[in-house]
This record gives structure tokens, C-alpha cells and sequence, in this order.
């Protein structure tokens, strides 16, 4: 009975146990991410992302942004801990160990007849007839007479000595630290401990283990749901154009589960007569175009109204009921977006290669989105051949305003950058009209505005020159300036209702061929992830082309003040094509500023293969497309913008003329083949 009882009274130890083995970890983890996320609030302080409210740290807004499920349990949890640490440690001072010295007064050693005197000193304190007190009775019968009994008798006193006991030598015991009442194992305590057991040892782990399954066979890694991605696949073509991207964008999985509701027709109605300029509709049969408009999914075209909402910034207009709505599609939008992005650059053509002209559209439709900026506003105007969108952009800067400072031969957002500070200032205030604290505003958002240079090359390991066939190393350095000093900061976005990181893509393509040969994300938040990662890439790279430890410290020690000044390091490999001369370029897009984006040309030569030994195998097929190459140059440069501006232009007519054109091309092609057959043959005769 004693040891049950003992076991009972360790069951709050256990439980303290099993709770702080994951919860202390976790809170570790939940406290670093907050103490990182702080320190990225480096942000615009410009007027209008001040009103967004989005940077305020109001005490409403703390609480509200503290007050998750997840932080709510996490607080009660350690509530619990706190309380079972409180109790076990009053636990522990009631469950004494039995020391008959200790409770008599003495000391080990004694005689019997100093023992005696302390029990009659002690007896006259507590004994029932002297103290009437229930308190000193159970003191005096629990602990008195039982330390006295121990000591009197020979045996028992020896054994205390020796084995710490009054009964000698102790065995190993074990037990259970559970509650007595579910040690009871009688009558109904019996089936409550089975129950205890069942629910804590099979139910539980199993409920757990559904819900896990069932979340992580629905949803990637990056949170996004696989029939989203399967759409994407599938809808992604090599010509769409980035007027065309939001056709695809929409149709995600996580977009078709928000609600529709009844209330909702009228306010999208609204909405679709405000934006109905922006859906790509033909004037000309505007009857048609809204019925069609209007046939897709409820939830399509719930989300693309509401999309187009942030685009022209009509979201003040929306009902309550929308505007949650609202702030669910934008909250999604990023990450669909770069999931989006993958999907177009993601290997397609039998060289590996992706395709440019999507990707290019869903960093723009990304861009406009952060900015809240209409699509339409990409198109080339006679204001600038690169359209008003990167104004726009700008506070306080409306049409009307580009349209006034383009008189004073301001064509380009460039050449509004690149204009010294008093004579921006002057030519927005005179010729604008703003006021001095609007162009303030400006200036501040300018600073943040990032400016990109790359620094690639591409080559062989150990190797003099590319040949086809060759696993050729990607290294390029990205360095971001921007006038304020910053490096790693939040863009000026005061119409996204979330906090958004700048997110960058380098991607090596093709211009001419449409093809992406190689891409990654690049992000300037997280120094000391750039550092470990350019450390391991330049180490692994030295230690393959037999360098010596010097070298291989000395090339670390630079790549780490490199990433400390603003750039980050960019490798891969890929493998070379057929012989030939390639013109290639590579492009920095900037997911959230508009106007930001670099592109640099890189001309790869590929030799014949000549070594010995292989690298890698170039399949007949990639030969052939290689030797046909040449041929189909002159048209696949007028298919393709090399630029790689924006392209809103229609696409049936596009088409219509690449397919004359590819036509005429092959009839030339085999008018010339049978003129040489023919020459062959002539000359057989001779």
C-alpha cells in the first residue's frame, strides 16, 4: 500500500515530464522565429504605408496578432507546467524520508539513554494527554513512537545504520505513477484505467497520425495543395502571355473553397462594372463577353473580380462579407504565385529547359499585385515605351501626373531616378503640383527602391573551354544598392494588406528559343543563411578543382564579405549543349517593385566534343534541334521579344502570323533541297 501510494504521488512528476519534453523545444523555436521576425520590420516610412496600418504596433493589433490558437494553447500549457511545478515542489516538502534521527533530534551515535530522554521531551510536547491537538496526536503515533521503536531495538537500529532502513536491506521496487484511484483496479476504477490506457497509448497517436496523413496528402511543402499544382502543369503554356497569366492563376484549388454566397452577386456586380475595362473583354461584342464572363466557376470569378479590385485599388468599395474575402485571396497569392513561377520554368523540352515568356508574365502579375497596379498600365504608351506602371507605383502619382512631368521630356522612370534631387523636387512641385510633403514621401520610397547588378559566368571544372556534352558551373553574384544604404528590407507596398518580403529570380534563358535554363530564388532577407550557403558552395567548388587549403579560406573569406555587402551567390550546374554559339541572358526579376528588374547578356560558345571520356550524353534529338537552329533564327527572333517587355498584344493574331511565316520558311526549305538533289543527280551523270 505504501509503495501505490508512493507511485501516486509521483504521477504529477510524470506528467511534468512527458509535457515539458516537447513544449520546451517548441517554445524555443516559436520565441527564435519571433525574435527573427522582429528583426525584419525594416520598412517604407512613407505617409501611405503609415495609414496602411499594417507596421502600426498597436496593443489591440499585438493582442490580436498574439491571441492565435497556437499561442492560446501554448499559454495554457505552460499554465498547467507552471502549476504541477508548484505542486510538486509543496509535494516534496510533505514527503519527507523517515530519519529517526532527525525526527527525535539526535544525532547518529547516540546512547539508549540519550534516546530516551528525547522521546519523553517530545512525548511531554505531543503525547494526546499532554496536547489535545489531532495534529500532534498523528505527528506523535506516525513519526515519534515509530522513530523511537526503530532505535530502542538492537536490530532495527543496526539495520538503519547500515541499509538506511529499520528492516534491512531493500529490494529494486517499481510501479506505475498514476493516481491511486486509477490503481484501484477494482469495480469501476478497473474499466476507467483501461479506458486511460486505450485513449492515451492507441487512440490518441492514431487521431494524430489521420490528421497528419490527411494534411500532408492534400497540401506541398510549401503549403499549397497538389490539385493546384496539377492545374498549373497542365495550364501552363509556352506562349501565354502575361495578359493571359491571370486566366491561369485563378483557377487554384484554394481559391475554389472560398464561399460564394447569395448576398455577394450584388457587390460583384459593382465590382465588375468598375473593372470591367481591365478583364480583356471585347468591346465590340461586350453583350457576349459578359455572359461568357459570367458562365465561368462562381468562385473564378468571384476571385478575379476581387483580384482586379486590388489591381485598380477599388477594395474600399467591397462589403464586409468581401472584404474578408479579399484579404484570403491576397493573403494566398504569394505563395500560388511562386508556385505559379515553378511551374514555368520547370523542365519541359527534352534539353531540360523551361519556358520564359510565362515566367516573365507571373513575375509581372506578381509585381502589380504587391503594387497595386493595373495590368493595363504595362502596355507602351506614348508617355513611355516601358508603359506608367512603375510610377504608379510611387505615392501620391496618378495619370495625370506622368502625363504632366512627361511634357518636361521625363519619358522613363529612369529618367526621373537618375534627375538630381533638387531638380526632381522642383519638377514635382511646379510642374506636378504636389506639396512638399508629398514629394517627401517620394524621395523616401525612391531610397528604397533596390538596384541590381550580376555578375555571371559559366564554365567547365578543370577544363580549358565548354564542350557539348559538358556539366558546365553556373556562378553568379547579385548585388543589391539601394540609396538609403539598406540591403535587406520590406517594399513599399501600402495597398498589400500583409507584409511581404522582396522575393528576386534568376533566371538564364533563351530569349530567342522561349527557353529557361536555369533558375533559382534569391532573397537578401536572411544574411546569415546567404553566408552559410556561399561558404559550402565556394568550399565544395575549390575542393573539386584540386585547390589548397589557403585558397579554398581565402576564396570563403571573400564570398563572406561579399554576401555582408549585398550580394548573394548564385550556383548550378547544367549541361552543354550542341556545338554552336549561344546568346543568352540572364534576368533578375524583382517579385514586388516594378521597374527594378536586371538583365544581363551572356554569349556561350560550345565546342565540338574532342576529350576523351564523357560528361554527359546529348541526346540525337537535342543534335538535331541544334543543326536546325540556324535555319529557324530569323523566325523565332520575330516571334519573341528579346527585351522581354510586356506583352498585351493579341495572341490569335500572333499566332496566325508565326504559323505563315514557319509555312513559308519550310516550303523554302524544301525548294532548296530538291534543287541540290537535283544538282546531286546531275553530277552523278557527268
Amino acid at each position: 500500500m505504501a509503495a501505490s501510494e508512493e507511485n501516486s504521488a509521483l504521477f504529477p512528476i510524470f506528467i511534468l515530464t512527458i509535457m515539458a519534453i516537447p513544449l520546451v523545444p517548441y517554445t524555443m523555436v516559436k520565441l527564435s522565429r519571433a525574435v527573427s521576425k522582429k528583426q525584419r520590420t525594416i520598412h517604407c516610412q512613407c505617409l501611405e504605408c503609415d495609414r496602411s496600418g499594417k507596421y502600426k504596433r498597436s496593443l489591440f493589433k499585438k493582442i490580436s496578432n498574439f491571441s492565435t490558437w497556437s499561442n492560446l494553447t501554448l499559454l495554457l500549457l505552460w499554465v498547467v507546467m507552471i502549476f504541477l511545478i508548484y505542486y510538486t515542489k509543496n509535494m516534496s516538502r510533505e514527503s519527507q524520508i523517515f530519519d529517526p534521527f532527525s525526527i527525535l533530534g539526535l544525532e547518529p551515535g547516540v546512547t539508549d539513554s540519550e534516546i530516551k530522554k528525547a522521546y519523553r521531551r517530545l512525548s511531554i510536547q505531543y503525547h494526546p494527554d499532554k496536547n489535545p491537538d489531532p495534529e500532534a496526536n498523528k505527528y506523535f503515533v506516525e513519526f515519534i513512537s515509530k522513530a523511537y521503536q526503530a532505535l530502542t531495538d538492537p536490530v532495527s537500529r543496526e539495520n538503519f545504520e547500515k541499509y538506511g532502513h529499520p528492516d534491512g536491506r531493500q529490494g529494486f521496487q517499481m510501479g506505475i505513477a498514476l493516481p491511486q484511484f486509477l490503481l484501484d483496479i477494482d469495480g469501476a476504477s478497473g474499466g476507467i484505467l483501461l479506458l486511460w490506457i486505450v485513449g492515451v497509448c492507441i487512440l490518441l497517436p492514431l487521431v494524430i497520425a489521420v490528421i497528419y496523413l490527411s494534411k500532408s496528402s492534400k497540401y506541398t511543402g510549401n503549403y499549397v495543395m497538389h490539385q493546384t499544382l496539377s492545374a498549373y502543369y497542365y495550364l501552363m503554356k509556352p506562349s501565354l502571355a502575361p495578359s493571359k497569366v491571370m486566366e491561369v492563376f485563378t483557377k487554384a484549388a484554394e481559391y475554389m473553397e472560398i464561399p460564394v454566397r447569395r448576398t455577394d452577386d450584388e457587390p460583384l456586380q459593382k465590382l465588375f462594372m468598375s473593372v470591367r475595362s481591365e478583364l480583356n473583354l471585347d468591346l465590340k461584342n461586350m453583350k457576349q463577353e459578359q455572359a461568357k464572363f459570367w458562365k465561368q466557376h462562381p468562385a473564378i470569378v468571384k476571385t478575379e473580380l476581387l483580384i482586379q479590385a486590388q489591381l485598380t485599388r477599388e477594395s474600399g468599395v467591397l462589403s464586409p462579407a468581401l472584404q474578408g474575402d479579399f484579404r484570403r485571396v491576397l493573403e494566398l497569392a504569394p505563395r500560388l504565385l511562386e508556385e505559379l513561377l515553378k511551374m514555368a520554368v520547370i523542365p519541359r523540352t527534352a534539353q531540360g529547359h523551361g519556358w520564359l515568356r510565362p515566367a516573365v508574365g507571373v513575375v509581372e502579375l506578381s509585381q502589380c499585385i504587391v503594387q497595386a497596379v493595373p495590368l493595363s498600365a504595362r502596355k507602351s504608351s506614348g508617355v513611355s515605351s516601358e508603359g506608367i506602371s512603375p510610377f504608379l507605383q510611387l505615392p501620391h502619382f496618378s495619370d495625370a501626373v506622368v502625363k504632366k512631368i512627361a511634357r518636361k521630356k521625363v519619358k522613363s522612370f529612369q529618367d526621373l531616378q537618375e534627375m538630381r534631387l533638387e531638380d526632381r523636387s522642383e519638377l514635382l512641385t511646379q510642374v506636378a503640383g504636389l506639396s512638399a510633403t508629398d514629394v517627401e514621401d517620394i524621395e523616401k520610397v525612391l531610397e528604397m527602391m533596390p538596384s541590381l547588378t550580376v555578375d555571371i559566368t559559366c564554365e567547365t571544372e578543370g577544363e580549358e573551354g565548354i564542350q557539348e556534352g559538358d556539366i558546365v558551373t553556373l556562378q553568379a553574384w547579385v548585388t543589391l544598392k539601394r540609396p538609403n544604404g539598406l540591403i535587406g528590407a520590406l517594399p513599399h507596398a501600402p495597398y498589400f494588406p500583409f507584409h511581404k518580403e522582396e522575393n528576386y529570380w534568376v533566371l538564364l534563358a533563351d530569349s530567342v528559343s522561349n527557353n529557361v535554363w536555369f533558375s533559382q530564388k534569391v532573397s537578401f532577407m536572411d544574411e546569415g543563411g546567404a553566408i552559410t550557403a556561399a561558404s559550402k558552395a565556394i568550399s565544395e567548388s575549390m575542393e573539386g578543382s584540386g585547390a589548397g587549403v589557403k585558397e579554398t579560406n581565402d576564396a570563403v573569406r571573400e564570398a563572406i564579405e561579399k554576401v555582408k555587402g549585398g550580394s548573394r551567390l548564385v550556383m548550378g550546374k547544367l549541361q552543354a549543349p550542341a556545338e554552336g554559339t549561344y546568346n543568352l541572358t540572364c534576368f533578375c526579376l524583382c517579385d514586388t517593385w516594378i521597374g527594378c528588374d536586371k538583365k544581363t547578356s551572356l554569349k556561350v560558345k560550345v565546342l565540338k566534343r574532342t576529350r576523351a571520356g564523357t560528361r554527359g550524353l546529348v541526346s540525337d534529338e537535342g543534335a538535331i534541334a541544334e543543326e536546325g537552329m540556324e535555319e529557324e533564327d530569323e523566325i523565332e527572333e520575330e516571334d519573341y521579344d528579346d527585351d522581354y517587355e510586356s506583352e498585351y498584344s493579341e495572341d490569335e493574331d500572333d499566332k496566325k502570323d508565326m504559323e505563315e511565316k514557319r509555312g513559308s520558311k519550310k516550303a523554302n526549305g524544301s525548294v532548296k533541297k530538291k534543287e541540290s538533289s537535283s544538282e546531286e543527280s546531275g553530277s552523278e551523270e557527268e
